[in-house]
């Protein structure tokens, strides 16, 4: 296989499955042959990375992500794209560990929302504990000139809700719970939300959500195909 893509997935399986799909619908191409090469890496064993971050206890999580990250490496990848927010706070370490990019689905994110959104605005993070309590979009928001908003503590509980008890638990999304939770980012006027964490893509892909919640897993798709360069539909 000529110069493929390592993708680390399996945080959960479902957004892994929606993540190529996104790849594989919007590259432009006309047979196999006009596809990227991609080596999916579906590491369903991998520890919970916010349970790693609240509890402090990092080594399981980073460990594991740089075993994937070399086997990857070594497999010919000449890039790779995690698909879980939260495990960039590990990404961050290891990216000076292996010689191929790592392609940043935060700072991406971060960089569009910027330039569809210009400086000034707010914007809403819709995200994992372990997301939010690092400031991982926070601080590259901020970096682009935003001001980056998250919910009250018992709202961000409804978010955790949809994330856990729902849709890692292979349950549809609660809809009574996203009515809190989009109440919130409405009325605090927020101008786009972030769905960042990969188990919100795969709600906004089976709700069909409107853009004004914007998804990293697609921003991360459209940097795939860009590295890969093709071009994007």
């Amino acid at each position: 296989m000529k110069d493929p893509i390592g993708i680390i997935g399996g945080m959960g399986p479902m957004a892994s499955q929606l993540f190529y799909k996104m790849v594989t619908e919007h590259t432009a191409a006309e047979k196999d042959q006009d596809h990227i090469n991609l080596i999916l890496l579906s590491d369903a064993s991998m520890p919970d990375r916010t349970g790693a971050i609240l509890a402090h206890q990092y080594e399981g999580p980073y460990n594991q992500l740089l075993e994937d990250a070399r086997f990857l490496e070594k497999a010919g990848c000449r890039a790779i794209a995690i698909t879980c927010n939260t495990a960039h706070f590990f990404a961050d370490m290891i990216a000076d560990q292996i010689g191929i990019p790592i392609l940043h689905m935060i700072r991406e994110t971060a960089a569009a929302a910027a330039a569809e959104c210009g400086k000034g605005e707010k914007i809403g993070i819709m995200a994992t504990d372990g997301t939010v309590q690092t400031g991982l979009y926070q601080k590259e928001l901020e970096a682009q000139g935003m001001v980056p908003f998250t919910p009250a503590p018992e709202i961000q509980k409804e978010v955790m809700h949809q994330i856990y008890d729902r849709i890692k638990n292979g349950q549809n999304y609660d809809p009574e719970s996203w009515k809190k939770i989009e109440a919130e980012f409405r009325q605090a006027g927020c101008r786009k939300v972030l769905l960042a964490c990969t188990e919100l893509s795969v709600i906004k892909a089976d709700e069909g959500l409107a853009d004004w919640f914007m998804d990293p897993m697609e921003t991360l798709a459209k940097k795939v195909i860009a590295f890969a360069g093709k071009e994007y539909q």
